[in-house]
């Protein structure tokens, strides 16, 4: 006898014609639609600039014009100081080029090993993990600390990283308004109170620069028994007496129980992190899948982070340094007539709001070919369907490239008339 699975089924003569399944890709062409109208109009897409040549921190070449850079998130501007550069040469001679591997695996380093370390004496506490990168770090972090018949409790105008993290993990999810204390309060009010319950912050928010009120946000929370998380990615090197970021500035250093950073943004390289002083904090290492399932960094690059994580410890005149740039910008472009999204120069972020998408681009377009690079943002970056152009500050711009960044400001928001 035959077995049955060797056995072929006879197919029919003519099969039924099979309907076409629906194109995967259609759910994309509003976008694909919108774009080629930009680029029809003659306008740069702002969202595929190459950079050239890179001549320092604060200046690049691009479409074969000498640009100032005036947003890369180089806050501290180490991204060529030589220290930190020598660094990535020894490792990359002495390790090679990658690790191969995951962390829990063949993928831990030496320098692997010297980069937490420094992050724990960077911060002052016991514990520190890397990941391979800043949105890997909140995406592991908060999906691994928050379960089923748990709850995140985020800003609505959080990080996207902040978002997925949410969606990555099992934890019911709670929105509040935007850096309000007393909506905070009452939605935490509204949980059981024997539940486990992680309230998720961020010092900067990207895109208008503002800062949170971090004291009585983590007052509130810890009232309602919360443990905090604070993502300190645009604050990191130059908020604090250490360069620790915003809750530090705020005193909040015995009551925030877990820091998430970035080495993309003041350290100069690529890297996330999560820092803590909680005495169970290793055991992330084992049930976090983005820190378990994904390549570790390659040596070069932690041991850049490791060079630079120990300069910014002492960096006190590059951190005056950025805070003079980011005043004198921030004044320069109020003075002038730009609506900004904050009052005062609250970070090393200056949001220029503009009234749509067509006079964003417009400006964006002008200031480029007068060689000055800025960030383009739109929805759904932006909150609330907002359109603007945003500046970030570096320690190492100039006296002289911060007036010709105020002077190109002027001249292109005079010619599309956003101010007289």
């Amino acid at each position: 006898m035959t077995d049955a699975i060797d056995t072929p089924e006879k197919l029919p003569e003519n099969p039924a014609p099979v309907a076409p399944g629906r194109d995967l890709m259609s759910k994309f062409d509003g976008l694909i639609t919108e774009r080629q109208a930009l680029l029809d109009s003659g306008v740069t897409d702002p969202f595929a600039i190459v950079m050239e040549q890179v001549k320092s921190p604060t200046e690049a070449v691009i479409a074969g014009r000498d640009t100032i850079l005036l947003g890369t998130y180089n806050y501290m501007g180490m991204t060529f100081d030589p220290d930190v550069i020598a660094a990535g040469h020894a490792a990359l001679d002495q390790f090679g080029s990658g690790t191969n591997g995951s962390r829990m695996l063949n993928g831990t380093f030496q320098d692997h090993i010297e980069v937490e370390q420094a992050l724990r004496d960077f911060y002052g506490v016991s514990g520190a993990i890397v990941f391979s990168t800043g949105y890997m770090a909140n995406l592991g972090m908060i999906s691994t600390l928050a379960g089923k018949g748990e709850y995140v409790i985020l800003d609505a105008d959080s990080h996207a990283s902040i978002y997925d993290g949410c969606k990555q993990g099992n934890a019911e999810i709670v929105r509040f308004r935007h850096n309000d204390v007393t909506d905070l309060d009452k939605r935490l009010g509204r949980l059981p109170a024997e539940a486990g319950k992680l309230v998720v912050l961020e010092g900067v928010y990207s895109m208008l620069g503002d800062i949170a009120p971090l004291k009585e946000m983590v007052a509130v929370a810890k009232k309602h028994g919360c443990m905090v998380l604070v993502d300190e990615a645009h604050s990191m090197g130059f908020f604090g007496p250490n360069g620790r970021g915003v809750y530090e500035d705020q005193g909040l250093e015995d009551q925030v129980d877990f820091v998430v950073g970035t080495f993309s943004k003041s350290v100069g390289t690529v890297g996330g992190f999560c820092i803590s002083s909680h005495p169970k904090f290793e055991a992330i290492r084992l049930a976090c899948r983005p820190y378990i399932f994904t390549a570790s960094l390659p040596p070069s690059v932690v041991a850049t982070a490791t060079a630079s994580i120990r300069k910014l410890m002492t960096a006190h005149e590059k951190r005056a340094r950025l805070w003079d740039n980011a005043r004198r910008v921030h004044g320069g472009l109020k003075a002038m007539g730009f609506r900004l999204g904050t009052e005062k120069p609250d970070s090393a972020i200056v949001a220029v709001i503009l009234e749509d998408q067509e006079q964003a681009v417009v400006m964006w377009q002008a200031l480029l070919d007068n060689g000055l690079y800025v960030n383009m943002a739109r929805p759904p970056a932006t909150p609330a369907g907002t359109f603007l152009l945003r500046c970030s500050l570096c320690a190492e711009h100039t006296p002289e490239q911060i007036e010709r960044v105020i002077g190109m400001f002027r001249a292109a928001g005079q010619a599309i008339g956003v101010i007289r």
